[in-house]
């Protein structure tokens, strides 16, 4: 492998040292809580994104964070098959007046909160004004509610995709180092940064055999995004491909729960650790409030 750049070298020694846990730092009465929006895509399927966002969301939680999953893949929503959990109501109950939005909220492992979408919406640009009042108007009542916010959206390049990830404040592109999935991680950062102007990307490879086959994938995606867009990757980590994850999916559990001690949970620890010690950006898009009014915005063109 070709030798790696300082920077490269230098956020991979930084992963590595992440170790000890943040404290628990709980917002006091009548303050608001800093809520971090992330929007989790791939530029393909297949590469293990959902699994990526759950056990993520559990190991924040075991860090004391409060955590919140909106599944935004409207054409496969799993996420509650990967947690083995069958939601009694989703959005589709709410827009109907059926029941409040916390009410639709279900509960998985270590207190996380997960909003299904529910199968029968297949567009959030294409909801209406009321109903997007509506969504708005639930999701502000409880902006305060958490540290994270971590949208689980489709694979590839489509309207939806395009409509989280301009709107989250953070996004966490996933790969493998599969040639394929490399090229469309590559396109779909293409597309966020020459028609939508989005100029930051975090990256986790996923699915690796050692870790210089992670920071070779990093390297490649840097080295040709450099080359042709102006924009800047950070390399958050990787995950080993291990064959209790196959397990952990069969049963329906998260593996950092299933194997607490494997190397796959221990570096979902540790992305989360990351993820933790990140400071909150200062930009526009750093308000909780600001992410939902944008991604509700009456307007629904750029």
């Amino acid at each position: 492998m070709n030798n790696l750049s300082p920077k490269a070298a230098d956020q991979a020694e930084t992963l590595r040292a992440i170790n000890a846990r943040e404290p628990v730092i709980k917002p006091a009465p009548g303050e608001d809580r800093v809520t971090r929006v992330y929007s989790i895509t791939s530029g393909k399927g297949g590469v293990g994104k959902t699994a990526v966002v759950a056990n993520i969301a559990v190991s924040l939680a075991r860090l004391g964070k409060n955590v919140l999953i909106l599944d935004a893949d409207l054409g496969l929503a799993n996420i509650d098959v990967v947690f083995g959990i069958a939601p009694a109501f989703n959005l589709n109950h709410f827009f109907a007046g059926e029941r409040e939005l916390q009410e639709i909220l279900f509960e998985g492992p270590e207190g996380i909160k997960i909003l299904p979408a529910g199968s029968g919406i297949q567009n959030f640009t294409r909801l209406d004004s009321n109903q997007k009042m509506k969504l708005l108007d639930g999701l502000d009542s409880m902006h305060n509610d958490f540290d994270f916010v971590l949208i689980d959206t489709e694979a590839g390049i489509s309207e939806n995709v395009t409509y989280f990830t301009t709107a989250a404040q953070e996004i966490l592109l996933v790969t493998t180092p599969e040639p394929t999935a490399i090229t469309d991680a590559y396109a779909l950062m293409k597309l966020l940064s020459t028609q939508y102007h989005e100029k930051h990307f975090n990256l986790v490879v996923n699915q690796i055999q050692d870790e210089d086959e992670a920071l070779d994938v990093f390297k490649k995606l840097t080295m040709v995004s450099n080359r042709y867009l102006d924009i800047s990757i950070d390399y958050l980590g990787s995950i080993p491909a291990d064959k209790l994850m196959l397990d952990a999916i069969r049963k329906q559990k998260v593996i950092v729960e299933m194997f607490p001690s494997s190397r796959i949970s221990i570096a979902f620890n540790e992305l989360a650790a990351r993820l933790c010690s990140e400071h909150p950006p200062s930009t526009p898009k750093g308000s909780i409030q600001f992410f939902w009014k944008k991604l509700l915005d009456f307007g629904g063109g750029r």
